[in-house]
């Protein structure tokens, strides 16, 4: 029997009896008992003695799950082991379908009946609906058909934060049918919600991109939620991307996959079928108003104070801090850019140095902006707690609510903070990225989104992309029931503005702006070389790229110091790649695989 486990190769062990491929045993190694998966079966070797398997346990991995495991290992550039720890086992135990098939299925708008009727004809398609559409009642109709059909769904959000709302309005309708899945359960809770997927009680596993490798049968939908989302790609081996593997793994499986955004991808948008819902479900006036400046102005203060004293709530939104500022100019709000590669140059004040992350061209620290010629320019941000700090220092009796993964640090946490807010015991929620992520309350009637030109000026291809997707969510989380205002703080209101009320537009308009130059029209692989050794680490990228320039159909975008240039005391390098076909980028990644680099294909973060 030949077997692996995540951090050794593959072994050799004999048993008396068959087993099946992809049987879970436990096996004798360096004096410890292991846990192993059996891969195949060989003939007993002649020239090394073979220890016996000590048993066999009633789990197994299918057939597709070793597939699948196998091409996460080979297009992530992990072992198999990783790849295959990715995944639950499946058991041997008899599994009683749901008899009762009989859900009370949303009432849809004809809109929304037109949007569903489209989808249940396509293997794969995009719902792209804008917020507040009512995207989630397409979802739970088409999960009912596919529950009727003798099928079962998986259905992903981009982060836990998401989940309380959401398992609310699935347990209206799939009651205890329905469970919650994602990597902060504790060990008992999982023990138990597994208990309930093997003897099959369950139709539904929810939850954040571990719920994609739960040991579901008979699965007939995977919906991916927020498909925008960068939460869905891992940043740890295997650097899997959860969106493009619900894809793979519907075809595996024969499931129908639905991507879903109110903000697609450009490139989901560009790649799959695409079914418009171009209407909020609840009719609602939203007014936008652009002003100037980068912090909490007297202004901002007065506007939160007047809705606060009307009774209603209001939503701040505080760019995340990065590792590094750029700068900007505070008066056309424009960040200097590389000249090379139009992405914000990163400041590094040490070096005394700006830095262009993917060319690495370098320039020294500028007064003056290059557009506008203003005097100085600037880096000055402001953060969360010092926001929360000056709103209730400036307003009598109002409560902030923090909402950031710094405050937001448990699912209890989270709970509670959403559960104070809905009860109007918090009369804000100001906090980073995470205000983004899909939640919806009906008394916020106002939004502040603060430092939306600091993520326009990112050092990213995707900047524009990230900014707009951002504005365009956020803004979504307020008029839901009623009229509301939003307020953006921004130098580029005529850029934002030409795209405000049609996202499909901006996406039409970046399509050309990247082409040919950024997937989804080329790939992309980013090679980051770590080593406590400074010099060693400099000759491991530039011995790197030498070979990579043996294979002329991958261009070396770049390389040098990594943007963040040590890490648990260890100097980082990075060599980005561009490849127009994705045979040769993968060829030549894996003729210059070794221990001593990490590949990221398909990355979304160059830090």
């Amino acid at each position: 029997m030949t077997l692996y486990r995540s951090s050794a190769p593959i072994l050799t062990y004999s048993y008396r009896d068959k087993i099946k491929i992809g049987q879970l045993i436990d096996v004798p190694l360096h004096s410890k008992v292991k846990r192993a998966v059996v891969l195949k079966e060989v003939n007993k070797p002649k020239d090394f003695k073979v220890y016996e398997i000590l048993g066999v346990l009633d789990s197994f991995y299918s057939q597709n799950q070793l597939d699948i495991a196998r091409f996460i290992s080979n297009y992530y550039f992990s072992s198999f082991g990783e790849a295959i720890g990715l995944f639950i086992p499946y058991k041997n135990i008899d599994t009683i379908f749901n008899k009762n098939i009989e859900f009370n299925r949303p009432r849809l708008s004809q809109e929304q009946q037109r949007a569903y009727n489209e989808l249940i004809k396509k293997d794969k398609a995009l719902l792209f609906g804008v917020t507040g559409s009512g995207k989630t009642e397409i979802f739970i109709s088409l999960m009912i058909k596919k529950i009727k059909e003798g099928k079962r769904c998986i259905f992903l959000m981009p982060e836990i934060s998401l989940t309380p709302q959401m398992q609310k309005r699935l347990e209206r309708y799939f009651k205890k049918r329905v469970i919650i899945w994602h990597s902060k359960l504790t060990k008992k809770q999982k023990e138990k919600r597994l208990d309930a997927i093997y003897r099959g009680e369950v139709d539904i596993v929810a939850g954040a991109r571990s719920a994609l490798f739960t040991p579901l049968k008979d699965v007939g939908l995977i919906i991916v939620d927020e498909e925008h989302d960068d939460s869905y790609k891992s940043m740890m081996k295997p650097r899997y991307h959860a969106r493009d593997m619900a894809v793979y793994i519907g075809t595996k499986f024969k499931a129908q996959v639905l991507l879903a955004s109110a903000t697609p991808s450009l490139n989901s948008y560009y790649k799959y079928d695409v079914v418009r819902l171009k209407k909020a479900f609840i009719k609602t006036k939203k007014r936008y108003s652009f002003i100037e400046g980068i912090t909490l102005t007297n202004d901002i203060i007065k506007r939160i104070e007047d809705n606060f004293k009307k009774g209603e709530q209001s939503l701040v939104f505080v760019p995340t801090r990065g590792n590094f500022k750029y700068l900007y100019c505070q008066k056309c709000g424009k960040t200097h850019l590389c000249p090379y590669c139009s992405v914000g140059m990163a400041l590094h004040t040490y070096a005394r140095h700006l830095k262009c992350h993917y060319c690495n061209y370098t320039e020294a620290i500028r007064e003056s902006c290059s557009y506008c010629g203003h005097i100085p320019l600037t880096t000055q941000r402001i953060g969360t707690v010092e926001a929360k700090e000056i709103i209730e220092n400036s307003i009598e009796n109002i409560v902030v609510e923090q909402f950031d993964k710094d405050s937001i640090t448990t699912q209890t946490k989270l709970k509670n903070a959403l559960k104070r807010f809905e009860e109007k015991k918090s009369h804000i929620l100001l906090g980073t990225q995470m205000l983004s992520k899909g939640h919806d309350y009906a008394n916020i009637t106002l939004s502040i989104i603060l430092g939306i030109d600091y993520i326009l000026g990112l050092s990213d291809y995707r900047a524009r992309e990230k900014a707009m997707s951002l504005l365009v969510q956020i803004a979504g989380r307020s008029g839901r029931a009623k009229s509301a205002e939003v307020v953006i703080q921004t130098s580029n209101s005529e850029f934002f503005n030409l795209f405000l009320n049609d996202y499909e537009e901006f996406l039409k308009d970046e399509m050309e702006f990247i082409r040919d130059f950024y997937p989804p029209f080329v790939s992309l692989a980013k090679i980051l070389i770590s080593h406590k050794d400074d010099t060693k680490g400099t000759k491991i990228t530039l011995e790197t790229v030498e070979r990579l320039k043996e294979f002329k159909e991958v261009e070396i975008v770049g390389y040098g110091k990594a943007p963040i240039e040590k890490i648990a005391n260890k100097f980082r390098y990075q060599i980005l790649l561009r490849c127009a076909n994705r045979v040769p980028l993968l060829k030549a990644l894996h003729a210059i695989k070794s221990p001593l680099i990490e590949i990221d294909i398909d990355p979304v973060d160059f830090s």
